[in-house]
């Protein structure tokens, strides 16, 4: 360097040229799109209310991880049923502003009836269910199945509940009263008990859902209670 400075004051120049460079790349550099909001932690819980409410146009469903004394705790999914419009297709969200999908589940024809293929947000099926008609003549049954992990037959306790609720719907107008008795589902895998969901006594509608093993998805098990109601009571 020589006592002017010379090669310092380029020096200083090519530096003040990177930074220039180093700002405008980070300038044009793309901007991280948002993330979807992750879905509640549902997979550690085993116990679940889901409890409905109606409106002349739509039935409300709220689910709740279950405390304790059996009591409503935090919620966990919001869905929605349209009353006038075609059945067979729900979707369950992680708030209730119904902008995050946690699952959804729309029925098919198949060769055993009706299947209803369940789906997360990005539209993945991870589970299915449809209603046995053969073994559903005195008490409804369920085949809920989950690829690669468990095959679940659902039935209900009750042959003299299930010939009510069976006659129940066919009596004019009554098919738009709850049904308030009452009644239970068991679901198992040879022979082995693995989830219930129960129908509790009452003018308002209110499940709750057991959970017995820890391989089942909660979205699915979440998923097949709404359909228990949305297909079959209203």
């Amino acid at each position: 360097m020589d006592s002017t400075g010379t090669e310092s004051s380029a020096g200083t120049g090519a530096e003040k040229d990177r930074a220039a460079v180093s700002l405008t790349r980070a300038t044009l550099a793309p901007v991280p799109a948002p993330t979807t909001a992750e879905a509640p932690d549902i997979q550690s819980h085993d116990t679940f209310v889901i409890k409905k409410t109606l409106s002349l146009t739509a039935g409300e469903y709220v689910v709740s991880v279950a405390r304790p004394d059996g009591s409503e705790g935090e919620p966990v999914a919001y869905a929605r049923e349209k009353r006038l419009s075609l059945r067979g297709q729900v979707t369950v969200y992680t708030d209730a502003s119904r902008k995050s999908v946690l699952a959804a589940f729309k029925g098919r024809d198949h060769e055993v009836g009706y299947m209803y293929d369940v789906r997360d947000a990005s539209g993945q099926s991870f589970g299915s269910f449809y209603e046995d008609a053969g073994a559903s003549f005195l008490r409804r049954t369920w085949q809920v199945r989950q690829p690669g992990t468990m095959k679940l037959t659902g039935r209900e306790n009750s042959r003299v509940v299930a010939f009510v609720r069976f006659v129940w719907e066919f009596v004019p107008y009554l098919e738009y009263v709850p049904f308030i008795w009452p009644y239970r589902f068991q679901y198992t895998e040879s022979g082995k008990p693995l989830m219930t969901v129960t129908k509790k006594l009452g003018l308002h509608t209110r499940y709750v859902l057991e959970i017995l093993a820890p391989d089942i998805d909660r979205r699915l098990a979440i998923a097949h209670t709404l359909a228990l109601d949305a297909l079959e009571v209203d």
